[in-house]
Protein backbone atom coordinates (compact mmCIF):
# COMPACT_ATOMS: atom_id res chain seq x y z
CA UNK A 1 0.00 0.00 0.00
CA UNK A 2 1.16 3.57 -0.53
CA UNK A 3 2.10 4.61 2.41
CA UNK A 4 1.26 8.56 1.47
CA UNK A 5 -2.05 6.81 1.62
CA UNK A 6 -4.02 7.36 5.04
CA UNK A 7 -7.31 5.73 4.06
CA UNK A 8 -8.71 3.94 1.15
CA UNK A 9 -12.66 3.08 0.84
CA UNK A 10 -13.25 0.60 -1.74
CA UNK A 11 -16.37 -0.25 -3.55
CA UNK A 12 -18.45 0.56 -0.11
CA UNK A 13 -22.25 0.29 -0.56
CA UNK A 14 -24.97 0.92 2.57
CA UNK A 15 -28.67 -0.16 2.35
CA UNK A 16 -31.24 -0.22 4.71
CA UNK A 17 -33.85 -3.03 5.20
CA UNK A 18 -37.41 -1.12 4.19
CA UNK A 19 -40.61 -1.97 5.90
CA UNK A 20 -42.10 -4.15 3.84
CA UNK A 21 -39.23 -5.90 2.38
CA UNK A 22 -37.08 -4.57 -0.62
CA UNK A 23 -33.93 -2.09 1.07
CA UNK A 24 -33.02 1.83 0.61
CA UNK A 25 -29.88 2.08 -1.35
CA UNK A 26 -28.40 5.09 0.70
CA UNK A 27 -23.99 4.68 -1.13
CA UNK A 28 -23.60 2.65 -4.11
CA UNK A 29 -19.90 1.72 -5.24
CA UNK A 30 -18.30 4.85 -3.04
CA UNK A 31 -14.38 4.67 -4.11
CA UNK A 32 -12.21 7.61 -1.97
CA UNK A 33 -8.40 7.59 -1.22
CA UNK A 34 -7.10 10.28 1.61
CA UNK A 35 -3.34 10.66 1.02
CA UNK A 36 -1.05 12.78 3.67
CA UNK A 37 -1.20 16.49 4.48
CA UNK A 38 -4.17 16.46 1.80
CA UNK A 39 -8.33 18.30 2.78
CA UNK A 40 -10.92 16.38 0.86
CA UNK A 41 -14.26 17.97 0.65
CA UNK A 42 -17.45 15.54 0.15
CA UNK A 43 -20.14 17.95 -1.25
CA UNK A 44 -23.64 16.61 -2.53
CA UNK A 45 -27.40 17.06 -1.83
CA UNK A 46 -29.36 16.15 1.31
CA UNK A 47 -29.80 12.25 0.57
CA UNK A 48 -26.55 11.77 -0.86
CA UNK A 49 -25.23 9.69 2.23
CA UNK A 50 -22.02 11.73 3.10
CA UNK A 51 -22.69 11.74 6.59
CA UNK A 52 -23.55 8.24 6.24
CA UNK A 53 -20.32 7.65 4.76
CA UNK A 54 -18.28 9.35 7.62
CA UNK A 55 -20.04 6.96 10.04
CA UNK A 56 -18.46 4.06 7.75
CA UNK A 57 -15.40 5.61 7.94
CA UNK A 58 -15.19 6.44 11.42
CA UNK A 59 -16.41 2.78 12.09
CA UNK A 60 -19.45 4.07 13.96
CA UNK A 61 -21.04 1.98 11.12
CA UNK A 62 -20.63 -1.04 9.19
CA UNK A 63 -20.90 -0.75 5.20
CA UNK A 64 -23.27 -3.55 3.77
CA UNK A 65 -20.30 -4.16 1.20
CA UNK A 66 -17.02 -3.06 0.23
CA UNK A 67 -13.75 -2.34 2.73
CA UNK A 68 -12.55 0.66 4.17
CA UNK A 69 -8.78 0.56 5.63
CA UNK A 70 -7.04 3.06 7.57
CA UNK A 71 -3.06 2.72 7.55
CA UNK A 72 -3.31 -0.47 6.07
CA UNK A 73 -5.58 -2.26 8.24
CA UNK A 74 -9.31 -2.58 7.94
CA UNK A 75 -11.82 -0.88 9.80
CA UNK A 76 -14.49 -2.69 11.74
CA UNK A 77 -15.33 -0.84 14.46
CA UNK A 78 -14.33 2.68 16.33
CA UNK A 79 -10.66 3.75 14.87
CA UNK A 80 -7.97 4.73 17.20
CA UNK A 81 -6.69 7.56 15.50
CA UNK A 82 -9.91 9.05 13.19
CA UNK A 83 -11.75 11.56 15.20
CA UNK A 84 -15.14 13.15 14.00
CA UNK A 85 -15.97 16.76 14.43
CA UNK A 86 -19.90 17.49 14.19
CA UNK A 87 -22.43 19.80 13.10
CA UNK A 88 -24.63 19.96 16.31
CA UNK A 89 -21.42 20.53 19.03
CA UNK A 90 -22.47 17.91 21.21
CA UNK A 91 -20.48 19.16 24.28
CA UNK A 92 -22.15 17.75 27.33
CA UNK A 93 -23.35 20.45 29.31
CA UNK A 94 -22.90 19.40 32.81
CA UNK A 95 -19.48 19.31 32.08
CA UNK A 96 -16.53 22.65 31.58
CA UNK A 97 -14.55 23.22 28.61
CA UNK A 98 -11.94 21.30 30.53
CA UNK A 99 -14.07 18.38 31.62
CA UNK A 100 -15.53 17.89 28.10
CA UNK A 101 -12.21 18.34 25.92
CA UNK A 102 -10.57 15.76 28.65
CA UNK A 103 -13.23 12.65 27.85
CA UNK A 104 -11.77 11.45 24.87
CA UNK A 105 -8.20 10.79 26.57
CA UNK A 106 -10.05 9.94 29.64
CA UNK A 107 -11.65 6.80 27.09
CA UNK A 108 -7.58 6.03 26.35
CA UNK A 109 -6.67 5.14 29.92
CA UNK A 110 -3.88 8.02 30.05
CA UNK A 111 -2.56 9.54 33.64
CA UNK A 112 -4.07 12.48 35.28
CA UNK A 113 -1.61 14.61 34.30
CA UNK A 114 -1.00 13.83 31.30
CA UNK A 115 -5.03 14.59 30.14
CA UNK A 116 -4.90 17.82 31.82
CA UNK A 117 -1.58 19.31 29.87
CA UNK A 118 -2.85 18.05 26.23
CA UNK A 119 -6.76 19.03 26.88
CA UNK A 120 -4.96 22.46 27.91
CA UNK A 121 -2.59 22.39 25.37
CA UNK A 122 -5.32 21.47 22.88
CA UNK A 123 -7.99 24.48 25.08
CA UNK A 124 -5.10 26.81 23.99
CA UNK A 125 -4.34 25.72 20.36
CA UNK A 126 -7.89 26.08 19.50
CA UNK A 127 -8.15 29.60 21.24
CA UNK A 128 -10.14 29.30 24.03
CA UNK A 129 -7.24 29.59 27.00
CA UNK A 130 -8.99 31.21 29.76
CA UNK A 131 -12.63 29.44 29.08
CA UNK A 132 -11.39 26.32 30.58
CA UNK A 133 -13.80 26.41 33.65
CA UNK A 134 -16.94 27.77 31.66
CA UNK A 135 -19.62 25.67 30.88
CA UNK A 136 -21.53 25.40 27.44
CA UNK A 137 -24.27 27.50 28.30
CA UNK A 138 -21.88 30.18 28.89
CA UNK A 139 -20.51 30.04 25.28
CA UNK A 140 -21.23 31.30 22.16
CA UNK A 141 -22.02 28.59 19.19
CA UNK A 142 -18.13 29.59 17.74
CA UNK A 143 -16.91 29.08 21.34
CA UNK A 144 -18.94 26.02 21.88
CA UNK A 145 -17.70 24.55 18.25
CA UNK A 146 -14.27 25.46 19.09
CA UNK A 147 -14.17 22.98 21.94
CA UNK A 148 -15.73 20.30 19.21
CA UNK A 149 -12.72 20.64 17.91
CA UNK A 150 -10.40 20.47 21.05
CA UNK A 151 -12.07 17.59 21.58
CA UNK A 152 -11.74 16.11 18.87
CA UNK A 153 -7.46 17.28 18.54
CA UNK A 154 -6.37 15.87 22.13
CA UNK A 155 -6.16 12.60 20.90
CA UNK A 156 -4.03 12.94 17.89
CA UNK A 157 -5.89 12.05 15.22
CA UNK A 158 -4.30 10.82 12.21
CA UNK A 159 -7.63 11.66 10.44
CA UNK A 160 -10.25 14.41 11.39
CA UNK A 161 -13.68 13.83 10.16
CA UNK A 162 -15.48 16.92 9.97
CA UNK A 163 -19.06 17.04 9.49
CA UNK A 164 -20.67 20.15 8.79
CA UNK A 165 -19.10 21.98 10.96
CA UNK A 166 -19.35 25.58 10.29
CA UNK A 167 -23.24 25.41 9.05
CA UNK A 168 -24.63 25.71 12.27
CA UNK A 169 -22.73 29.16 12.86
CA UNK A 170 -23.72 32.79 11.42
CA UNK A 171 -21.72 33.66 8.71
CA UNK A 172 -19.34 35.86 10.41
CA UNK A 173 -18.56 33.51 12.86
CA UNK A 174 -18.10 30.38 10.87
CA UNK A 175 -15.86 32.56 8.52
CA UNK A 176 -13.53 33.41 11.37
CA UNK A 177 -13.40 29.89 12.78
CA UNK A 178 -12.84 28.49 9.24
CA UNK A 179 -9.76 31.31 8.65
CA UNK A 180 -7.96 30.13 12.00
CA UNK A 181 -8.43 26.66 10.90
CA UNK A 182 -7.05 26.65 7.58
CA UNK A 183 -4.26 29.45 8.97
CA UNK A 184 -3.77 26.34 11.94
CA UNK A 185 -3.07 23.61 9.51
CA UNK A 186 -1.06 25.65 7.06
CA UNK A 187 1.45 26.34 10.23
CA UNK A 188 1.40 22.83 10.62
CA UNK A 189 0.47 23.35 13.97
CA UNK A 190 -2.50 20.47 13.99
CA UNK A 191 -1.61 16.97 15.37
CA UNK A 192 -3.37 15.81 12.12
CA UNK A 193 -2.09 13.86 8.97
CA UNK A 194 -5.62 14.24 6.89
CA UNK A 195 -8.93 15.86 6.88
CA UNK A 196 -12.38 14.68 4.82
CA UNK A 197 -14.80 18.12 4.89
CA UNK A 198 -18.65 17.12 4.53
CA UNK A 199 -20.33 20.24 3.88
CA UNK A 200 -22.88 21.56 1.63
CA UNK A 201 -20.88 24.98 1.44
CA UNK A 202 -19.51 24.96 -2.62
CA UNK A 203 -17.61 28.37 -1.71
CA UNK A 204 -16.40 26.54 1.39
CA UNK A 205 -15.33 23.49 -0.39
CA UNK A 206 -13.36 25.10 -2.75
CA UNK A 207 -11.97 27.99 0.12
CA UNK A 208 -10.81 24.96 2.45
CA UNK A 209 -10.10 21.53 0.04
CA UNK A 210 -7.32 20.15 -1.86
CA UNK A 211 -10.00 18.15 -3.97
CA UNK A 212 -14.04 18.02 -3.91
CA UNK A 213 -15.62 14.78 -5.02
CA UNK A 214 -18.79 15.11 -5.67
CA UNK A 215 -21.90 13.02 -5.13
CA UNK A 216 -25.00 11.93 -6.46
CA UNK A 217 -28.20 11.51 -4.59
CA UNK A 218 -30.68 8.16 -4.28
CA UNK A 219 -27.98 6.83 -4.20
CA UNK A 220 -24.75 8.71 -3.18
CA UNK A 221 -21.95 7.68 -5.53
CA UNK A 222 -19.17 9.64 -6.19
CA UNK A 223 -19.57 11.27 -9.94
CA UNK A 224 -17.06 13.80 -10.25
CA UNK A 225 -13.68 14.43 -8.62
CA UNK A 226 -12.46 18.13 -9.35
CA UNK A 227 -8.86 19.16 -7.81
CA UNK A 228 -8.35 22.75 -6.28
CA UNK A 229 -4.43 23.71 -7.33
CA UNK A 230 -4.66 27.44 -5.85
CA UNK A 231 -2.54 28.85 -3.03
CA UNK A 232 -3.34 29.52 0.28
CA UNK A 233 -4.25 31.73 1.54
CA UNK A 234 -7.42 31.77 -1.49
CA UNK A 235 -9.11 34.60 -2.31
CA UNK A 236 -12.83 34.42 -3.69
CA UNK A 237 -12.25 37.28 -5.86
CA UNK A 238 -9.54 35.35 -8.18
CA UNK A 239 -10.98 34.79 -11.31
CA UNK A 240 -9.35 30.91 -10.38
CA UNK A 241 -11.58 30.61 -7.86
CA UNK A 242 -14.48 31.91 -9.47
CA UNK A 243 -14.20 29.71 -12.37
CA UNK A 244 -13.87 26.48 -10.03
CA UNK A 245 -17.21 27.92 -8.05
CA UNK A 246 -18.80 28.06 -11.68
CA UNK A 247 -17.39 24.92 -12.06
CA UNK A 248 -18.83 22.92 -9.20
CA UNK A 249 -22.41 24.76 -9.67
CA UNK A 250 -22.56 23.49 -13.47
CA UNK A 251 -21.61 20.02 -12.83
CA UNK A 252 -23.96 19.89 -9.83
CA UNK A 253 -27.06 21.08 -11.46
CA UNK A 254 -26.49 19.44 -15.22
CA UNK A 255 -26.07 15.71 -12.71
CA UNK A 256 -29.19 16.77 -11.23
CA UNK A 257 -31.57 17.19 -14.04
CA UNK A 258 -29.73 14.12 -15.74
CA UNK A 259 -30.88 11.71 -12.79
CA UNK A 260 -34.45 13.37 -13.08
CA UNK A 261 -34.38 12.63 -16.84
CA UNK A 262 -33.28 9.01 -16.08
CA UNK A 263 -35.43 8.37 -12.74
CA UNK A 264 -38.67 9.85 -15.36
CA UNK A 265 -37.00 7.09 -18.54
CA UNK A 266 -37.34 4.38 -15.91
CA UNK A 267 -40.90 4.57 -14.55
CA UNK A 268 -42.33 5.99 -18.39
CA UNK A 269 -46.04 6.08 -17.65
CA UNK A 270 -46.24 6.25 -14.23
CA UNK A 271 -44.96 9.63 -13.54
CA UNK A 272 -45.95 10.12 -10.46
CA UNK A 273 -42.94 8.12 -9.02
CA UNK A 274 -40.85 10.71 -9.31
CA UNK A 275 -39.90 12.59 -5.70
CA UNK A 276 -40.03 15.91 -5.31
CA UNK A 277 -38.64 18.54 -3.14
CA UNK A 278 -40.66 20.30 -0.13
CA UNK A 279 -40.60 23.55 -1.58
CA UNK A 280 -43.19 26.23 -0.47
CA UNK A 281 -44.94 28.24 -2.85
CA UNK A 282 -43.35 31.75 -1.01
CA UNK A 283 -39.81 30.51 -1.79
CA UNK A 284 -40.83 29.43 -5.70
CA UNK A 285 -42.45 33.39 -6.11
CA UNK A 286 -39.85 34.79 -4.68
CA UNK A 287 -36.75 33.13 -6.61
CA UNK A 288 -38.93 34.29 -9.54
CA UNK A 289 -38.92 37.97 -8.35
CA UNK A 290 -35.43 37.82 -7.23
CA UNK A 291 -34.49 36.28 -10.93
CA UNK A 292 -36.59 38.98 -12.71
CA UNK A 293 -35.44 42.27 -10.65
CA UNK A 294 -32.40 44.06 -11.04
CA UNK A 295 -29.89 43.32 -11.59
CA UNK A 296 -30.62 40.17 -12.89
CA UNK A 297 -33.31 40.80 -15.61
CA UNK A 298 -34.06 37.36 -15.72
CA UNK A 299 -31.31 35.76 -16.32
CA UNK A 300 -28.45 34.88 -12.96
CA UNK A 301 -25.59 33.10 -12.25
CA UNK A 302 -25.83 30.83 -9.30
CA UNK A 303 -22.85 31.43 -7.52
CA UNK A 304 -24.10 35.57 -7.53
CA UNK A 305 -27.51 34.38 -6.83
CA UNK A 306 -26.50 32.18 -3.78
CA UNK A 307 -24.34 34.41 -2.40
CA UNK A 308 -26.74 37.57 -3.22
CA UNK A 309 -29.87 35.46 -1.37
CA UNK A 310 -27.42 33.94 0.99
CA UNK A 311 -28.25 30.56 0.37
CA UNK A 312 -26.57 27.58 0.72
CA UNK A 313 -26.86 24.73 -2.51
CA UNK A 314 -30.00 22.76 -0.29
CA UNK A 315 -31.91 25.89 0.25
CA UNK A 316 -31.32 27.34 -3.52
CA UNK A 317 -31.00 24.23 -5.85
CA UNK A 318 -34.71 22.80 -4.52
CA UNK A 319 -36.21 25.90 -5.33
CA UNK A 320 -34.66 26.40 -8.78
CA UNK A 321 -34.36 23.15 -10.02
CA UNK A 322 -38.78 23.32 -8.56
CA UNK A 323 -39.20 26.46 -11.23
CA UNK A 324 -37.45 23.97 -14.23
CA UNK A 325 -40.11 21.59 -13.37
CA UNK A 326 -42.99 23.90 -13.79
CA UNK A 327 -41.19 25.31 -16.86
CA UNK A 328 -40.95 28.67 -15.43
CA UNK A 329 -37.35 28.62 -15.50
CA UNK A 330 -34.66 27.12 -17.15
CA UNK A 331 -30.90 25.55 -15.37
CA UNK A 332 -28.15 25.52 -17.65
CA UNK A 333 -24.11 25.69 -17.48
CA UNK A 334 -24.57 27.31 -14.00
CA UNK A 335 -26.93 29.62 -15.02
CA UNK A 336 -30.83 29.97 -14.22
CA UNK A 337 -33.27 31.78 -16.77
CA UNK A 338 -36.57 32.38 -16.57
CA UNK A 339 -38.61 31.35 -19.43
CA UNK A 340 -41.28 33.28 -21.11
CA UNK A 341 -43.92 31.79 -18.65
CA UNK A 342 -41.73 32.81 -15.62
CA UNK A 343 -41.29 36.35 -16.82
CA UNK A 344 -44.93 36.39 -17.13
CA UNK A 345 -45.60 35.07 -13.55
CA UNK A 346 -43.49 37.95 -11.93
CA UNK A 347 -45.03 40.82 -13.56
CA UNK A 348 -48.85 39.76 -12.72
CA UNK A 349 -51.11 40.27 -9.97
CA UNK A 350 -51.98 37.09 -7.22
CA UNK A 351 -54.76 35.75 -9.13
CA UNK A 352 -52.93 35.54 -12.32
CA UNK A 353 -49.92 34.24 -11.00
CA UNK A 354 -52.64 31.28 -9.35
CA UNK A 355 -53.75 30.56 -12.81
CA UNK A 356 -50.42 29.99 -14.45
CA UNK A 357 -49.17 27.76 -11.51
CA UNK A 358 -52.14 25.35 -12.08
CA UNK A 359 -51.70 25.19 -15.48
CA UNK A 360 -47.91 24.15 -14.74
CA UNK A 361 -48.89 22.07 -11.63
CA UNK A 362 -51.30 19.94 -14.00
CA UNK A 363 -49.19 19.94 -17.22
CA UNK A 364 -45.28 19.32 -15.54
CA UNK A 365 -46.80 17.33 -12.00
CA UNK A 366 -47.69 14.52 -12.91
CA UNK A 367 -49.11 13.65 -9.09
CA UNK A 368 -50.96 17.05 -8.82
CA UNK A 369 -52.67 15.90 -12.45
CA UNK A 370 -53.37 12.67 -10.96
CA UNK A 371 -55.12 14.20 -7.91
CA UNK A 372 -57.44 16.17 -9.43
CA UNK A 373 -58.31 13.80 -11.52
CA UNK A 374 -59.20 11.23 -8.98
CA UNK A 375 -61.40 13.93 -7.15
CA UNK A 376 -62.80 15.27 -10.41
CA UNK A 377 -64.41 11.60 -11.21
CA UNK A 378 -65.59 10.87 -7.52
CA UNK A 379 -69.12 11.69 -6.94
CA UNK A 380 -68.01 12.91 -3.68
CA UNK A 381 -64.89 14.44 -5.39
CA UNK A 382 -62.79 13.69 -1.85
CA UNK A 383 -60.35 10.90 -1.54
CA UNK A 384 -58.32 10.13 1.42
CA UNK A 385 -54.42 10.84 1.59
CA UNK A 386 -53.39 6.96 2.09
CA UNK A 387 -54.92 6.85 -1.25
CA UNK A 388 -52.33 8.89 -2.82
CA UNK A 389 -49.53 7.51 -0.14
CA UNK A 390 -50.05 3.81 -0.77
CA UNK A 391 -49.22 4.10 -4.57
CA UNK A 392 -45.68 6.67 -3.82
CA UNK A 393 -44.67 4.29 -1.37
CA UNK A 394 -44.71 1.16 -4.36
CA UNK A 395 -41.71 3.49 -5.82
CA UNK A 396 -40.05 4.84 -3.00
CA UNK A 397 -39.31 5.36 1.09
CA UNK A 398 -42.37 6.01 3.17
CA UNK A 399 -40.52 9.30 4.53
CA UNK A 400 -39.86 10.88 0.71
CA UNK A 401 -43.42 9.45 -0.09
CA UNK A 402 -44.81 11.89 2.80
CA UNK A 403 -42.38 14.42 1.56
CA UNK A 404 -43.43 14.46 -1.74
CA UNK A 405 -46.97 14.60 -0.99
CA UNK A 406 -46.52 17.69 1.34
CA UNK A 407 -44.93 19.45 -1.23
CA UNK A 408 -48.32 18.69 -3.94
CA UNK A 409 -50.48 19.48 -1.25
CA UNK A 410 -48.80 22.93 -0.65
CA UNK A 411 -49.03 23.60 -4.37
CA UNK A 412 -52.08 22.31 -4.56
CA UNK A 413 -53.15 24.69 -2.68
CA UNK A 414 -51.67 27.60 -3.79
CA UNK A 415 -52.99 26.58 -7.32
CA UNK A 416 -56.12 26.25 -6.08
CA UNK A 417 -56.48 23.22 -8.07
CA UNK A 418 -57.37 21.02 -4.85
CA UNK A 419 -58.14 21.28 -1.25
CA UNK A 420 -56.75 19.48 1.95
CA UNK A 421 -57.70 19.04 5.54
CA UNK A 422 -54.73 17.98 7.69
CA UNK A 423 -57.38 17.24 10.45
CA UNK A 424 -59.01 14.33 8.55
CA UNK A 425 -56.41 13.85 6.32
CA UNK A 426 -58.46 14.44 3.11
CA UNK A 427 -58.21 16.19 0.05
CA UNK A 428 -61.31 18.01 -1.86
CA UNK A 429 -62.74 20.09 -4.61
CA UNK A 430 -63.62 23.55 -3.27
CA UNK A 431 -65.54 24.16 -6.40
CA UNK A 432 -66.02 20.70 -7.97
CA UNK A 433 -66.93 21.22 -12.00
Amino acid sequence: MDPEILLDVHDVRRAFAKQGGGELLVLDDVQLKLRDDEIVGLLGRSGSGKSTLLRIISGLSRPSAGTVTYLGHPVDGPARGIAMVFQSFALFPWLTVLENVQLGLEALGLPAKQIRERALSAIDLIGLDGYESAYPRELSGGMRQRVGFARALVVHPNILLMDEPFSALDVLTAENLRTDFLDLWQEGQLPIKGVILVTHNIEEAVLMCDRVLLFSTNPGRVVTEIKIDLPHPRDRQDPAFVSIVDRIYTEMTARHTEQIMQRRERFQGMGISTALPRVSANLIAGLVEAVAAQPYDGKADLPDLTADLQLEIDELFPVAETLQMLRLAELEGGDIKLTHMGKRFAEEDINVRKEIFSRALMSYVPLAAHIRRVLDERANHTAPKSRFLDELEDHMSPEAAEETLRAVIGWGRYGELFSYDDDTAMFSLENPQ
